[in-house]
Formats: structure tokens, sequence, C-alpha cells
């Protein structure tokens, strides 16, 4: 059983995602691996203070903050398997590879010393488009509510729903499915008179579509409740409005139909940025493939 890895690095936020990372890995019955990176910034001028020197006092608060967030640990889950891992590299390669070997990977919304700029920057959005399993951003929010798992309505998003099942299952939780489709082509097109066309069935088609992405991950599992939401207006807007008290919001790494351009673009970059709940990105691409 792969670990549950979450980066550490002495924030508030990210004693956060160290303890929703513990929940996380009882669930999963697995161990939990706290991974802290931290380098020189590029551009630190050179003989302001001996680089050994400061490396030396890097590696020390590292493991200073290690040790705070194992403490952390022991308080909720005394007989959790735990791993430290400390290193001189930079925040996205180290979690990038620990990526490879973990069930999931656990960040915080905000970022402090080692992991500097994990403010759902470049940084976070780097780290969650080449991990190897999926990423967790998580906010301090009420986690008992619903998993809400955004619907491509493609193959491509199997990932994300297997992932909200999973994550319902797990919490005995219900199941909010959301899909969005819009025609900003014909909205276009007919601009002004918009409201008068008959998009019911563009509007059936979508709840078919739903309907079938849905049916065999209800088979599996029949004991998560599932409520299912389709609208017609942008994947965003639908996923936040729902996100609203729910204890996971669950997407794909890249979207088609209603969440096209769900690849880290503009979509799920604001999901990461705005959700008031956390926020799982589930990989659905081969490693290297080009992003819409």
């Amino acid at each position: 059983m792969k670990p549950v890895v979450v980066g550490v690095d002495g924030s508030a936020s990210a004693l956060q995602a160290v303890r929703w990372a513990v929940d996380e890995a009882l669930r999963r019955d697995t161990g939990l691996r706290l991974v802290h990176a931290h380098e020189i910034p590029a551009g630190y001028p050179p003989g302001f203070v001996d680089w050994h020197t400061l490396h030396e006092a890097l590696a020390a608060q590292g493991k200073a903050w290690l040790t705070q967030a194992r403490e952390e640990v022991e308080k909720t889950a005394p007989g959790l398997a735990v791993e430290v891992v400390e290193v001189k590299a930079g925040a996205v390669p180290t979690l990038v590879r620990e990526s490879s070997d973990a069930a999931v990977l656990v960040l915080g919304s905000r970022g402090l010393g080692g992991f500097t700029g994990l403010v759902i920057g470049s940084t976070a959005v780097e780290i969650v488009k080449r991990a190897h399993c999926p990423v967790v951003v998580v906010r301090e929010a009420d986690h008992s509510g619903p998993v809400v798992v955004g619907v491509d309505g493609t193959p491509v998003g199997e990932a994300a729903i297997a992932f909200g099942f999973a994550a319902a299952s797990a919490r005995g939780v219900d199941l909010v499915a959301v899909h969005t489709w819009t025609d900003l082509v014909l909205e276009t097109a007919f601009a002004g008179g918009a409201a008068a066309l008959d998009f019911a069935p563009l509007a059936q088609q979508a709840e078919e579509v739903l309907g079938e992405r849905l049916a065999g991950w209800q088979e599996k599992y029949p004991e998560v409740s599932v409520t299912r939401h389709v609208s017609r207006e942008r994947a965003s807007h639908a996923l936040l409005r729902h996100a609203e008290g729910a204890g996971l919001l669950v997407v794909g790494s890249r979207g088609r139909g209603g969440f096209r351009g769900l690849l880290l673009g503009s979509t799920s970059q604001h999901l990461l940025h705005h959700a008031p709940c956390p926020v799982a990105v589930v990989r659905t691409t081969p490693e290297g493939d080009r992003e819409d």
C-alpha cells in the first residue's frame, strides 16, 4: 500500500494538511510520509552569508518543522506508521518525485519556508500538473459534508469519478455529481435572442451523458447515495456553488465537453484559488501529454 504523502513547511496551513493527511491515511489503512525540502532561493546574493552555514540553518529549521508535524500526528493517531523525509532540493521536483510512490499527495493552501510561494501560485500548479498521483490542496473547512465531483462526460474523466466515489464511500457521505454544458457558439451567434432558443435537446443529452458515466460506479458503490446536477453554465461557477458545505471537491486534470480546458487552465486554477473546501485534482492524462 502506497503511503499518503504531505508537504511540511512549518506553516499553519501545512499543519492543516498534515491533519487531513492523517485522516486519509487512517481511512486507507496505510502509512504517512512527511516531506520537507529546502534550497537557497535563486538570486540569493553570494557573500551575504556563507552558503554552507545557510544550508545547515535551513536543514535545522526543516527538521524542527518535521518534528512538529510528527508530534501533531502522534496526538491524533499514535499508532500510525510515519516516515520522515528531509532533503536539500527544490519543492517542486521533490514532491513530484515523491508523488510517484504515493497514494495521494497533500498540500496546504499557503506555504512558508521551504515551500515559499506554495499559495496556489506557480509552485502548486506545477506540482499538480506534474504529479503522478491525485493531489489534494487543503483548506480549513467542515470535512463532514458530501463529496462533490465534476463529471466531464468523457472517458478521460473516469479517474476523477472513481476517486470521488471511493472518497464518499470511505467517509460515509453522499456524492454530488456535477455536469455542466454550454453552447457559446450558438449563444454568440444569436446574441440578444439566445433566451428564445430551445436548449431542451442539449439539456436532455447532458442528463443522459451524466447517467451513463455514473452507472457503473453506482453499481460498484451501492452504499453511496448520489445526487445529480446538470446545468447550462460555466463549470467553475457550478462547482464552486456546490462546494459550499462540501467536505471535498474532486476534479479531473483535463476536461472535455462541459469541462473543456479543465487541465489546470482558468477553470481548475479558479477552483484551487476559491473553493471553500479541500480540492482533489486527479490527473487523467499520460505524463508529458500536451495540456489544452
